[in-house]
């Protein structure tokens, strides 16, 4: 229901999704298209759900993962695949027929059937191992899981099987480490409940001093923390950083510049950890929910406003560090949107952050939360502006939940004409935020607009009314779109004329007949722009594909 997946779809199909959504949410805690995870089919090489983190980010191209090469300056890299069985019971057989699948797809030549989504990872796949240089924390993670409806119960014989799968595996020589889970339906239970649940941390906060009165703020602490509490706070049981802790911080880890270099190279002597909690800023967390009892803190639904690459470094070096050592650390309990938004500008504002940088944090992105919500029913729309901020909402179905990256890839495609660009890994439009994006000058309507547009698309791929062989090119049809509806001349996105240009948009979108005749002149546009070549990743993301199917969109047909 709330990835509103056809009614069609099978049991079994349906199964594939829920595992694939729960297993990855639980590894990966921004929200994902399920359906860029489902690798479920025809010559799927018995793999029913696959993901490629790389430094912690889901990616589906090879554009991405070299933009986040190129931002951290290093590689840290897992694969997850998953299969799945909707009914009870394990089957060794099956287990093997998922090993042979991840060797296959690992393997240099294939040498059977692959579907076009499986190749396209295996693209990213043989691109991250010609990158080999560049891994961080050795080769990669390999994780395969097996999931049923059933109930596992440690059975001896499939124990050796998994044994001897994990040792094949390892043998291949491509991985740091390799584990096969057998998971039943009470773990995959679990699995759900970790997906609704915000992020949460307990630990022992000692060293402290309560700060004087604050307008908007129920309490706050300021003092040292030893690094084994502190690595309860950022680390998720054992399997990374949480990255959905940092969404507030602005800023992602930046990998090895030349501060964090000299941070790390400070924590590898004696005198550099012992003068740590003098030397550095610290980290401040902001929650939401705090509760103590003595010097034991309860935090939920919290961020790290500033610290982001202190706790990167420290995390990376933590095999370095003493459990004891000492980091500065500040705790500010608030549900005051405007005060958290205050301490996170403030907070960055002590090192070199630029306005671009703190467009997560500008009254526009408040805004649009509330301008989304504002229409009623099959017209709304929720603008996440806090990573799982609607995990834990009951009956918001998840395609409706738009995150600053679809809104800028969206808006960037259908009102900028940047359909290349929105392709390729978002990043290559947020130079444009503050300015031709997230403008605070600019009207919402346009941003709902093509928010609304991305949701439209969406639900047309997943009916089947537009072929998904169209999918690499969503981005361009949303541009088409606009200028096959609203027509090419366009208002300035700050002018009163803008509104009902955009309502022009929403006035189709908002009636799926015209909805469907517009999106199918808008694949008209790009078979014309293609002039009979294939559609594939690579035609999409050039500024002359883009210029050919405005041209397209403009021709009268």
């Amino acid at each position: 229901m709330e990835q509103s997946l056809p009614t069609s779809m099978s049991q079994g199909e349906l199964f594939e999704h829920f595992v694939n959504y729960c297993l990855i949410s639980e590894k990966f805690d921004e929200e994902f298209d399920i359906h860029d995870t489902h690798t479920g089919g025809g010559n799927d090489l018995s793999i029913d759900g696959l993901a490629i983190v790389v430094n912690g980010v889901i990616v589906t191209s090879v554009e991405a993962a070299k933009e986040l090469l190129t931002t951290n300056g290093f590689l840290d890299v897992e694969f997850i695949f998953i299969q799945s069985k909707s009914g009870e019971g394990f089957s060794g057989e099956q287990m093997v027929s998922l090993k042979d699948g991840v060797v296959e797809f690992f393997a240099e030549e294939l040498s059977l059937p692959a579907s076009p989504k499986i190749i396209d990872y295996r693209a990213i796949m043989s691109w991250i191992f010609d990158q080999s240089g560049q891994f961080k924390r050795g080769k990669p993670r390999c994780e395969l899981i097996f999931a049923t409806a059933g109930s596992w119960q440690d059975d001896p014989q499939l124990l050796v099987k998994i044994a001897k799968i994990r040792a094949e595996i390892l043998g291949t020589n491509l991985f740091e480490q390799v584990s096969f889970t057998p998971l039943g339906a009470a773990e995959l239970q679990s699995s759900w409940k970790h997906s609704k649940d915000s992020v949460k941390a307990e630990f022992t906060f000692t060293k402290k001093a309560t700060l004087a009165d604050i307008e908007g703020v129920k309490e706050s602490y300021l003092g040292v923390l030893p690094l084994a509490e502190f690595l309860k706070v950022i680390e998720d049981e054992g399997s990374g950083v949480r990255k959905n802790i940092f969404v507030d911080n602005v800023r992602d880890f930046q990998g090895d510049n030349p501060v964090n270099g000299e941070m790390s190279q400070s924590l590898a002597t004696e005198e550099g950890r012992n003068r740590f909690a003098v030397l550095n800023n610290g980290v401040t967390l902001v929650a939401r929910q705090l509760h103590i009892v003595g010097d034991k803190f309860y935090a939920a639904d919290y961020q790290i406003v500033n610290g982001c690459q202190t706790s990167h470094v420290i995390y990376n070096n933590k095999d370095l560090l003493e459990p004891d050592m000492q980091i500065p650390f500040k705790v500010i309990a608030t549900d005051d949107e405007e005060v958290i938004g205050a301490i996170a500008t403030a907070t960055n504002r002590q090192t070199l952050v630029t306005e671009e940088d703190l467009y997560a944090l500008e009254e526009i992105q408040k805004k649009l939360e509330a301008y989304f919500q504002a229409f009623e029913d099959k017209h709304k729309l929720y603008y996440e502006r806090r990573s799982k901020q609607y995990s834990s909402a009951v009956g918001i179905e998840k395609v409706r939940i738009i995150t600053k990256q679809i809104e800028i890839r969206s808006f960037g495609a259908m009102f900028l004409n940047e359909g290349h660009r929105a392709t390729r890994y978002y990043a290559a439009l947020k130079s444009m935020v503050g300015s031709a994006i997230f403008n605070v000058d600019h009207k919402l309507e346009p941003y709902y607009a093509a928010a609304f547009a991305y949701y439209k698309l969406e639900f047309l791929f997943r009916n089947g009314q537009i072929p998904v062989a169209y999918k690499p090119a969503r981005y361009h049809l949303l541009m088409a779109f606009r200028h096959i509806v609203a027509g090419t001349t366009m208002p300035l996105l700050s002018a009163n004329k803008i509104e009902a240009y955009a309502r022009k948009i929403t006035d189709t979108l908002w009636d799926d007949t015209k909805t469907l005749k517009a999106f199918q002149a808008a694949c008209s546009a790009i078979d014309e722009a293609l002039g009979g070549s294939v559609l594939d990743g690579d035609a999409v993301k050039v500024q002359a594909f883009t210029d050919k199917v405005l041209l397209a969109a403009k021709s009268p047909k």
